[in-house]
């Protein structure tokens, strides 16, 4: 893989001649993104971020690329890499870079790579951090301790990541605030249920080019994500299956109209199978043995562990090939492949090109805002892990309503008074 080398430079990308494209498709991203155009301005006003060094963990794609520009525009010196191995697009890096950002990521990029490349963002010494996937916040508290003074804060962007943090928070060993963006409603709601369900469908439409119609698809996980993606595949006429651990997700399922069942029996009857937990090896070595011959799996959790690749490279040996880009077959036996989509991980990323944008303006909007939240108000807030607070989220619903055209009834006094009484009764 070719790439620019660490140098003065301070950037690693494949080609910094990519920028022009990257810079069209940036704009083009942008103009789907009203809410964190109207924060970039005010940021560009206002400078909230003014010399705040920020390490921004993400997928470098050309929505992050206008959140990244508004940092820039508050003043942050901002250096950015990737959160996921296949999920840059080099044209949007080297768009960055030109722009003055700092980028270490590279579409494709081996795991060694992928961590130097986050080690060498952590050398910016950050006193804010933006993750996705708790990457960046683990490593600073195991591998570089002597840089955890300096933070402020950090936000985090996926469920996996809230999970691990709060985790860190359990065990008594996280060291700054972390404000859970995941957690925001203008956030799970719209990114984790319209963004993920429809793009991945297009991760693996692209990647695959079959129908769905007709076809079983088993959907392993049943929160926001997994709702997203079991409705839009019944809208394209699917079978959908789903599988879950928690009792109120499956009825839920059951009564949204889904058939409900365990892995171990939905592993014989899917054409596909599309895992979205946050959880490891979801699909195992016994569900792989039983799958039919030709079945499809791809994930849209944020690791690559929810499928158990090493038991379907055991198991398939030698005999696995490359069909189509981001396509893999694995032979099991004389009678049975398994083909794997985009090595495991985010489908929607590896194989396409992730949310919308219109989504993800209100996810980005949320991040500038506890961004500036966390700079503001880190002196009164201890190690924990915090919700956005309601009046971010209500802000961002309110702009986004606004860019939409869309008007909705506020309250009359006396129905303010109704609903802030005990007086009235039946």
């Amino acid at each position: 893989m070719a790439s620019i080398a660490p140098s003065s430079r301070n950037f690693d990308i494949k080609d910094p001649s990519l920028a022009p494209e990257g810079r069209r498709r940036i704009e083009w991203a942008g103009r789907e993104m009203p809410v964190l155009k109207q924060i970039r301005e005010r940021f560009a006003a206002d400078r909230p971020l003014q010399g705040v060094r920020m390490l921004v963990c993400a997928h470098v794609t050309t929505e992050t690329a206008n959140l990244a520009l508004t940092f820039q525009a508050g003043g942050a010196d901002a250096v950015l890499c990737a959160s996921n191995p296949l999920s840059t697009q080099d044209d949007v890096a080297a768009a960055l870079v030109e722009d003055g950002i700092p980028v270490f990521a590279i579409k494709g990029e081996d795991n060694d790579t992928y961590y130097r490349h986050i080690r060498s963002a952590m050398e910016h010494a950050p006193q804010l951090v933006i993750d996705d996937g708790a990457d960046v916040v683990t490593m600073l508290h195991r591998d570089r301790p002597d840089l955890l003074p300096a933070i402020i804060g950090a936000t985090e962007e996926t469920t996996t990541g809230v999970i691990r943090d709060r985790a860190m928070e359990q065990d008594g060993i996280l060291k700054f605030p972390i404000v859970a963006v995941n957690d925001a409603d203008t956030k799970h709601f719209f990114d984790n249920r319209y963004g993920t369900g429809q793009s991945t469908i297009d991760g693996i439409l692209r990647a695959t080019n079959i129908l769905l119609a007709g076809k079983t698809v088993v959907v392993a996980g049943y929160g926001w994500c997994g709702k997203g993606i079991a409705t839009r595949l019944r809208g394209m006429g699917a079978l959908v299956v789903v599988t879950e651990i928690d009792p109120a997700r499956a009825l839920e399922a059951a009564m949204d109209g889904f058939q409900v069942t365990t892995m171990g029996r939905a592993a014989g009857l899917g054409d596909i199978f599309i895992t979205a937990t946050g959880n490891v090896n979801v699909l195992d070595r016994h569900h792989l043995t039983q799958m039919k011959d030709g079945a499809i799996v791809a994930n849209s959790g944020h690791f690559n562990s929810e499928i158990n690749i090493a038991a379907l490279e055991e198991l398939s040996g030698e005999g696995r090939r490359t069909l189509r880009p981001f396509v893999e077959e694995f032979v099991l036996g004389p009678d049975r492949r398994v083909i794997l989509l985009g090595e495991g991980r985010l489908v929607n990323l590896a194989a396409a090109e992730g949310h919308p944008a219109s989504v993800m303006d209100m996810s980005f909007a949320n991040q500038a805002l506890a961004a500036d939240y966390l700079v503001r108000e880190a002196a009164t807030l201890e190690p924990k892990v915090y919700r956005v607070p309601e009046e971010i989220d209500r802000e961002i619903a309110r702009l986004k309503l606004a860019a939409m055209k869309i008007e909705i009834d506020t309250l009359s006094a006396e129905q303010e008074h109704y609903l802030n009484s005990w007086e009235s009764g039946t």
